[in-house]
C-alpha cells in the first residue's frame, strides 16, 4: 500500500507542475493585456495631443502669414508716405 501512495504522489508532481505553468502563464497574460490595455490608452492620448498640436501649428502658420501680410502692407504705406513726403519737400 505504500508504494501505491508513492506512486500516486510521483504522477502527480507532472501535474503539479504543469498547474503552475498555467497560473504563471494565466498571470501572464492577465499582465500583458492590462499593458496593452494601457498602451492603447496612451496611443490615443498621444493621438489627441498630435491632434491638438497640428491645431496650434495650423494657427501659427496661418499667424505668421497674416504677419507677413501685414509687415508688406506696412512697406507699401511706408514707400507711399515717403513719396508724399518727398512730393511735400519738392514744393
Amino acid at each position: 500500500m505504500a508504494k501505491q501512495a508513492v506512486a500516486r504522489t510521483t504522477d502527480l508532481e507532472p501535474i503539479d507542475r504543469l498547474e503552475e505553468k498555467i497560473k504563471l502563464l494565466v498571470n501572464m497574460v492577465a499582465r500583458l493585456r492590462a499593458e496593452q490595455t494601457q498602451a492603447a490608452d496612451d496611443n490615443a492620448r498621444l493621438a489627441r495631443e498630435i491632434d491638438a498640436l497640428r491645431a496650434r501649428l495650423a494657427d501659427a502658420e496661418g499667424g505668421h502669414a497674416e504677419l507677413a501680410a501685414l509687415r508688406d502692407e506696412r512697406d507699401v504705406i511706408r514707400s507711399r508716405v515717403a513719396d508724399m513726403l518727398a512730393q511735400l519737400e519738392s514744393i
